[in-house]
């Protein structure tokens, strides 16, 4: 018997292939993010993996509880809208009372948004996705998670470290999960060049609820403190 290939439509193809018209729907999707999301701030973006968590697992808990915690102080909280940590974070928000904002996405293999938002959007396109996870945003907390989070997580260092994007902190909840990657790109990357200490700079690693909750607090104070000196000169 042949292999059998399963089909996908991908986006990059479709880009350059179809008729221009796509162009508009990508349009749409910027204003229908942008009008949506208009009046969210201050709002918190908080990645992780889509893998099914039960919500009795350390992580899903963890998650929750630095939503609903960040949520009781008045945050609104953004995710990718799917399950797993993302679930566990619009949990939290919604447990906290503030605005739980899911930014899905279609694909192939169907991700459904969860049922702890108060506000959804779905996506055709990555990009302008990401857009929306990071526009809104006064702090971005990473939670362990795979490739998109990994993809996402650069993306942020990358826009910040290139003034494309305001220096925010950049969580990293779990040291355990993370260290690999901070010993690759301090004893590789940093050592051969091709980073800074100042880039370095942009990451926080916390362990604890209460470690994430005072970091972006002390960052919100400072930033708040920041916007009445420009004001009162």
């Amino acid at each position: 018997m042949p292999e059998q290939h399963q089909h996908y439509e991908y986006e990059i193809e479709e880009l350059a292939n179809r008729d221009s018209w796509r162009m508009f729907r990508i349009i749409g999707e910027f204003v229908e993010g942008f009008d949506a999301l208009n009046n969210i701030e201050p709002a918190i973006t908080i990645y992780g993996s889509a893998r099914e968590l039960k919500p009795d697992h350390p992580l899903y808990v963890k998650t929750e509880e630095i939503a609903f915690r960040l949520a009781k102080m008045g945050f609104s909280i953004v995710t990718g809208g799917g399950p797993g940590t993302m679930e566990a974070a619009n949990r939290g928000a919604l447990r906290g009372e503030a605005r739980s904002i899911g930014l899905n996405i279609k694909l192939p293999m169907e991700q459904k948004p969860n049922e702890f938002t108060t506000t959804t959007l779905t996506f055709r396109y990555f990009f302008v996705r990401k857009v929306m996870l990071v526009k809104y945003a006064s702090a971005f907390i990473f939670m362990p998670g795979g490739l998109g989070t990994l993809d996402e997580l650069t993306e942020v260092l990358t826009l910040m470290q290139t003034h494309k994007a305001r220096p925010f902190p950049a969580i990293l909840v779990d040291s355990g999960y993370w260290k690999g990657l901070l010993d690759w790109m301090r004893n590789t990357t940093l050592a051969q060049g091709f980073v800074s200490e100042e880039d370095m700079k942009l990451l926080r690693i916390c362990d604890t609820v209460d470690e994430v909750v005072d970091a972006v607090q002390r960052w919100h104070h400072k930033r708040e403190l920041g916007g009445r000196k420009a004001i009162s000169q």
